[in-house]
């Protein structure tokens, strides 16, 4: 039997593609993408350049949320403590100044007070990952016993904030310094705290009754300045919404630029194996078996 030369190149063409067709149907259901490299889609590929940009600014966006909600609220959590703690010393002010007491009991309240100066001031010591939360934005421990000091303290630290970007357009500040928390100049929580001691060593109701009407004072003060780590909470909570929602829209555009179905991706494989086998069988019938044999692929 003679053979077409002429029908040679073509069934070797219809090979070709076939192979290649078979090919892209694997390398498709083996990663479950459409667009493998650039040149199997540019337009699509071009669009998810930014799509990969966007989302990777996302990952930084939640990471600082989730970083500075983890700051403020033990932050916030540290304000409780300090108000429960300021009450407690607004109570024994107030037993304190009553007139009816002994020295011994003034003694005994006195180092009541004195033990809760020393837990407010280690609450405005606190620290988080090495960084202090009423600091500022200093490395330096914020509060230091100074005898010299008429409050007993030093303050150490500075008096910036520190704000971080959760989003393109939007920030958030996290923390706001002991000198304005701690020891501002109107409501001053170490030095009331270190005065109602000092009344109470003294004995003086008068004296007592003022140094008590100090610390209630910085008790509002302290729980005004609560309601600012309460509103960055409620920022942050909403912009983490926000940004899983956003994750959820460029997950979903990628799927629909780069994915594929893996129905039809697996019916295009099946396809693509009858198409190239067909190929190879009428290539068999056709050209001599030394050159088949160069053509399958070793089994």
């Amino acid at each position: 039997m003679r053979i077409d030369p002429n029908m040679v190149p073509e069934m070797l063409a219809n090979l070709q593609q076939s192979q290649s067709l078979l090919d892209t149907a694997l390398q498709e259901v083996s990663t479950g993408l459409s667009v493998n490299e650039p040149s199997d889609n540019p337009t699509a590929a071009a669009s998810m350049v930014q799509n990969t940009i966007e989302a990777g600014d996302l990952d930084v966006y939640t990471q600082n949320v989730t970083t500075a909600l983890s700051t403020v609220q033990q932050a916030g959590s540290v304000l409780s403590s300090v108000v429960t703690s300021l009450t407690s010393a607004v109570s024994a002010g107030t037993e304190g100044a009553n007139g009816t007491n002994s020295p011994a009991d003034l003694q005994a309240l006195a180092e009541q007070v004195q033990a809760i100066l020393t837990s407010v001031v280690s609450a405005a010591n606190t620290s988080v990952s090495g960084s202090y939360l009423f600091g500022g934005t200093s490395t330096a421990t914020p509060y230091t016993a100074n005898p010299a000091s008429p409050t007993g303290y030093t303050y150490n630290g500075n008096n910036n904030t520190d704000s971080v970007a959760i989003g393109d357009q939007t920030t958030v500040q996290i923390n706001q310094p002991g000198s304005q928390v701690f020891s501002n100049a109107t409501n001053n929580v170490i030095g009331s705290l270190s005065s109602l001691v000092s009344a109470l060593k003294g004995g003086n109701p008068a004296t007592i009754e003022t140094a008590t009407s100090g610390v209630d004072s910085a008790l509002n003060y302290v729980s005004q300045q609560q309601v600012f780590y309460g509103n960055a909470e409620t920022q942050l909570n909403s912009q983490e919404t926000f940004l899983q929602q956003d994750k959820v829209t460029l997950s979903t555009q990628a799927d629909n630029l780069i994915g594929v179905n893996e129905s039809t991706a697996a019916t295009d494989l099946s396809e693509a194996e009858t198409d190239n086998s067909a190929a190879l069988a009428a290539v068999a019938k056709v050209l001599p078996n030394s050159l088949l044999n160069f053509l399958e692929p070793p089994s």
